[in-house]
């Protein structure tokens, strides 16, 4: 994968991250496995080159790309910092090459010339279509090959305005695949798609995927890293995975880096409180993968079938993604099952037909509270029935 926290997550409206925390940012993602990290816009100014300096320093040079216009200028500024490679962005739908005053002869007669100078100063050169998800499909492709012919290492399709669905970015991919270089989806989310239109692109052959932490990007952000990571193991490659699974795992991949067994699947947790802190913006409880809620259970069947088989209401484990099995959440939908397992003491079961008794009390206590019990609370429900006996 190809993580753009650092810049296309940086971008979100309100978010500045500071020189420190880029460089912790880029520690925990090197640390996770992530291939490449996008660290920044070096022509934004001497304090941005500096920035994707001080992380290339930090994680090596060969961990980290700078985005580029298609500019000499800005290549110049990025061959002024650490970063090993480079991404260089041109227009491609008659929208955004109106938009900045080009058409498509600029974008073809453009883009060679710069390639070559850029492989004269990076390990990789990227170069990226912009808006490819609106761009007419026959310049698109005559695009495509001339980034093949310039020497380009990846072609970076961007669904700019986040408006592509699975189905299209998985035939835009396997129309372009024979003819260019490999391809690298960058999708947004502004319908809700990024992560499926990642996971159909990345499955119809581009094997490159450009994520961000907890999907943070301008708008509606980009497609997340812990959804494509774990969706790729488990939806796409189909792997079971068992109570008590790590994140040493050996699921699915593509060429470029959807997760897979050098990815520690462990460390999302951590990266998504770690990126939550420093941009300010609060995890949804709800938010797939790394929300508060997702593994907590609380209606009485739920509960039930995971005391028989953890598997019965969950993809996955919690520990895969580096957390601890919440306990039954009791509350005006629990059941028996639950209450007995949360009044149980190692070594010690609570009775089965004494919780049957408690179901109508706790209930109506989590319906007047309209919010759980705590265990205290829990407790003193079992204590004052126990004495009405």
């Amino acid at each position: 994968m190809l993580d753009t926290t650092l810049r296309d997550g940086a971008q979100a409206a309100g978010v500045c991250f500071s020189r420190k925390q880029r460089v912790t940012l880029a520690r925990a993602l090197t640390a996770a496995g992530v291939a490449i990290i996008e660290a920044g816009i070096p022509a934004s100014g001497r304090a941005a080159a500096g920035d994707i300096s001080a992380v290339a320093d930090a994680v090596s040079p060969a961990r980290v790309l700078a985005w580029c216009r298609a500019l000499e200028r800005d290549l110049d500024a990025a061959a002024g910092t650490a970063a090993g490679h480079v991404h260089l962005s041109l227009p491609v739908s008659e929208i955004h090459l109106a938009a900045w005053g080009h058409d498509r002869a600029w974008a073809l007669r453009t883009l060679a010339p710069l390639v070559a100078a850029a492989r004269q100063r990076f390990a990789t050169v990227g170069v990226g279509a912009q808006d490819a998800s609106r761009a007419d499909p026959a310049f698109l492709r005559e695009f495509a090959v001339a980034a093949r012919a310039a020497g380009a290492d990846r072609l970076r399709l961007a669904d700019t305005a986040g408006v592509w669905t699975p189905a299209a970015a998985a035939a835009t991919v396997a129309d372009l695949a024979p003819c260019a270089p490999p391809l690298e989806i960058h999708a947004h989310n502004d319908l809700g798609l990024a992560t499926a239109v990642t996971l159909a692109a990345a499955a119809a052959g581009a094997p490159w995927a450009d994520v961000t932490i907890n999907g943070l990007g301008e708008r509606a952000g980009n497609a997340p890293l812990e959804e494509v990571a774990v969706a790729w193991r488990i939806a796409h490659a189909g792997e079971i995975l068992t109570a008590g699974a790590t994140g040493d795992g050996t699921g699915g991949d593509t060429a470029g880096g959807t997760g897979g067994s050098d990815f520690d699947y462990a460390a999302l947790t951590a990266l998504s409180a770690l990126a939550a802190r420093f941009s300010r913006r609060h995890v949804p409880p709800s938010k797939p993968i790394v929300g508060d809620a997702v593994f907590t259970h609380a209606s009485g069947v739920h509960c039930a079938g995971q005391l028989r088989d953890r598997r019965a209401y969950e993809p996955f484990p919690p520990e895969l993604v580096g957390r601890a099995a919440p306990a039954f959440e009791i509350g005006a939908a629990t059941g028996a099952a639950a209450i007995a397992t949360a009044l149980s003491r190692p070594g010690v079961p609570f009775p089965p037909a004494r919780a049957r008794a408690l179901l109508a009390p706790v209930r109506a206590l989590a319906r007047r509270l309209r919010r759980p019990l705590t265990p205290r609370e829990l407790r003193k429900v079992a204590a004052t029935e126990s004495a009405s006996l």
